[in-house]
């Protein structure tokens, strides 16, 4: 009798401990969370039916070059704003965020590199003949602050005859790759060429690639009066971000500008400048 016991409660324990043995568990991370695969394939659906529309605006972007030599955003009389992309053109993602922009008449600022805009001058035009501004974002995205004057004039340069030859338009403003230009930098840049540095207000950090829903929420919840957004149309997330983004916000009352116009609006001594630094001011991956 006792050994038929015996012989029951072993079976019994057998069982629960097999039960729990680690290659019976579900594979976890570390953090004790769900492994879950990477869907790179994914692309957020655009929204059905119309969408808000940027209202037609005949703004002059004839800013004056005493206006200021930095500019991370402009205080202006209204809510107005700026969305700017950075490191483009790209091949496709840059075409499907002219695509989603024309639908809403939006007007932006493109910060291209040159050898892009040589390899898909296509692009640029179209980008110009859409009613979009193009800055001048170097030649091959070094650091400046690390180089010496002559070098960094040789990268704006050799970008503004890449544009030109692309599209006929010569750039207005420049955007230092990194955030990385001396202020010493900047002023001569500024005092040679006539280009104000143009940084930013708004930066969702899209370059580290945290989903299209997270950089909408850190543009939306960054975003007042004069800001300059940060944005980089190489990443298919960041294009992915835009339309709603771009919906909440015109819903929300701001208009958009490009940073040509945002400047000339701040002319009026509206300008709000970024302290003198001889600091790399943020990252643009």
């Amino acid at each position: 009798m006792k050994s038929s016991i015996f012989s029951t409660l072993f079976a019994l324990l057998s069982l629960s401990l097999g039960s729990c043995s680690p290659e019976k568990s579900p594979p976890q991370a570390s953090s004790g969370a769900w492994r879950t695969s990477a869907n790179p394939n994914y692309r957020t659906p655009l929204p059905q039916g119309p969408v808000p529309r940027n209202p037609d605006m005949r703004m002059s972007g004839n800013f004056s070059s005493s206006s200021g030599v930095t500019f991370s955003r402009v205080s202006v009389p209204g809510p107005y704003v700026a969305l700017t992309f950075d490191d483009g053109p790209h091949a496709t993602h840059t075409p499907r965020l002219l695509d989603i922009l024309r639908a809403r008449n939006v007007k932006a600022t493109f910060y291209v590199i040159g050898k892009n805009v040589d390899l898909y001058p296509g692009i640029v035009r179209r980008t110009v003949a859409e009613g979009h501004e193009i800055g001048n974002h170097t030649y091959t995205h070094p650091k400046l602050s690390a180089l010496g004057m002559d070098r960094v004039l040789t990268e704006i340069r050799k970008t503004d005859e890449a544009v030109i030859r692309a599209c006929g338009v010569r750039p207005r403003t420049l955007r230092p790759p990194y955030g990385a230009l001396l202020q010493s930098q900047r002023q001569i840049v500024h005092s040679t060429l006539g280009y104000p540095t143009i940084m930013w207000s708004v930066d969702p950090l899209d370059w580290k690639r945290p989903g299209s829903s997270v950089v909408t929420s850190r543009i939306i919840g960054g975003t007042n009066n004069g800001a300059i957004i940060l944005v980089h149309d190489l990443h298919g997330s960041s294009v992915d971000a835009m339309p709603a983004t771009v919906d909440t916000l015109l819903r929300k009352g701001y208009r958009f500008v490009t940073v040509s116009q945002l400047l000339a609006m701040g002319n009026s001594g509206h300008a709000t400048q970024p302290r003198p630094t001889s600091a790399v001011v943020g990252v643009d991956r």
